[in-house]
């Protein structure tokens, strides 16, 4: 079998905040951000950016999973992990260990969102004050309910996409 390099999430029909992912086992539903998507993101916007991003690392709970083989970097979920999304922050789109200081994203959550992640290339080299943080894929809502600009998957299809993957793999988003 041939190996994939590029995964494309395309728009669907009819939907901005819903996307089509195309696996080896066929398209699969995704979520994408409340304000669908758009070349240009800002910080907060809620939409999914448009281009290409490469897979930087896995994030995943290990008290609700076992470690998930991967080529990437991989890093288990700990209780004072977060994403820090302030932008005047010097550690603004990166992982960092939670305070009552900081604006991030808890990462260990009461839902199962973040029980495994991809955490995308999306400004980050160079990282630029506003241009939008935590760009993931991550696990859907039920419904497939949009989100704030990453792209969500169901469990199964989130496990079959980091099957696929291999190192210099990334996510088109069209």
């Amino acid at each position: 079998m041939r190996v994939k390099r590029n995964i494309v999430v395309r728009r669907a029909p009819g939907n901005p905040r819903e996307g089509r992912l195309v696996l080896a086992h066929g398209i699969r539903r995704a979520a994408l951000g409340r304000g669908g998507v758009a070349a240009l993101k800002r910080e907060g916007d809620g939409t999914t950016p448009l281009g290409r991003f490469p897979i930087r690392q896995v994030l995943y709970r290990a008290d609700r999973m076992r470690r998930p083989r991967t080529p990437f970097p991989i890093h288990a979920i700990r209780a004072e992990d977060g994403w820090c999304e302030d932008p005047a922050d010097r550690n603004y789109n990166r992982l960092v260990k939670l305070s009552p200081r900081l604006s991030a994203d808890r990462l260990t959550r009461d839902d199962a969102l973040y029980d495994l992640v991809l955490v995308l290339g999306h400004n980050d080299r160079p990282r630029v004050k506003g241009r939008g943080s935590a760009i993931f894929v991550h696990l859907a809502r039920p419904g497939y309910a949009p989100t704030a600009g990453c792209i969500a998957l169901s469990r199964h299809d989130l496990l079959m996409l980091l099957a696929e993957l291999r190192r210099g793999s990334a996510i088109v988003v069209m």
